[in-house]
């Protein structure tokens, strides 16, 4: 039973492998690519608008709702990424009804690249949205001595996010290549659905979560408003 999509050899010279990781991956990448181009190409302006249109701005109003309640004030700035992020991880647990696809998520290495995505947007965006000067004070509030402890979360959390999401996505796919050798085929069945479903519950925390720390990097340092006095 293979452990991850990296053993998966369909081309190599020298030192040089193409696995099934990259191919799924950039094929899932063409894929989403092409996809939001087809579903955005007739999108109205208008009142007139149809239910097509209709339901997809009723989901993006609901996940920058959801951004927004995990506290960036203005989530049409974070959609981009995060939206990318969730839409990634969903689509690679969605496409494994097709047969002989293996999720690239299943892999290491492609965990650790979205882990590090996560570790370049915080910082991207703490810096658009404070400067640079401001964000790289946090490092040491309230006191020099927490900038190596500060640094450290940083590198530990990037590392949490990859394991996380390598260790839930390809625990799932081992429990059903399990089945599949030891159970009929009507139980394995059962299992694909539910790790469709647990597929999704971790493309919903991997977003969650970035936009967790994205949060942390851009939140206001300025003073509120004191309330006025009643004359």
């Amino acid at each position: 039973m293979r452990l991850s999509p990296d053993e998966i050899i369909f081309w190599q010279y020298g030192f040089i492998t193409l696995n099934a990781t990259i191919v799924f991956t950039w094929g899932l990448m063409l894929l989403l690519a092409v996809g939001s181009k087809l579903i955005t190409r007739n999108l109205s302006t208008g009142l007139e608008r149809s239910r097509w249109q209709n339901l997809l701005e009723i989901v993006v109003t609901a996940i920058e709702k959801q951004i927004e309640e995990v506290g960036l004030r203005h989530p049409g700035k974070y959609l981009g990424f995060l939206g990318t992020l969730f839409l990634f991880v969903a689509a690679a647990s969605l496409c494994t009804v097709i047969p002989g696809y293996e999720p690239p998520t299943g892999s290491l290495s492609t965990t650790a690249a979205l882990a590090l995505c996560v570790l370049v947007a915080v910082p991207f965006f703490g810096i658009k949205d404070q400067g640079l000067g401001n964000y790289l004070k946090s490092y040491v509030e309230p006191t020099v001595i927490m900038l190596p402890f500060n640094i450290i979360s940083e590198i530990s959390r990037t590392l949490a996010l990859a394991v996380r999401l390598f260790g839930n996505m390809m625990s799932g796919a081992m429990i059903i290549g399990i089945l599949l050798t030891i159970t009929p085929f009507i139980f394995p069945i059962v299992m694909t659905a539910l790790g469709l479903l647990t597929g999704m519950v971790q493309a919903y925390i991997f977003s969650i979560l970035a936009a967790v720390y994205i949060a942390a990097a851009t939140r206001n340092r300025e003073p509120e408003p004191e309330p006025p006095t009643a004359t």
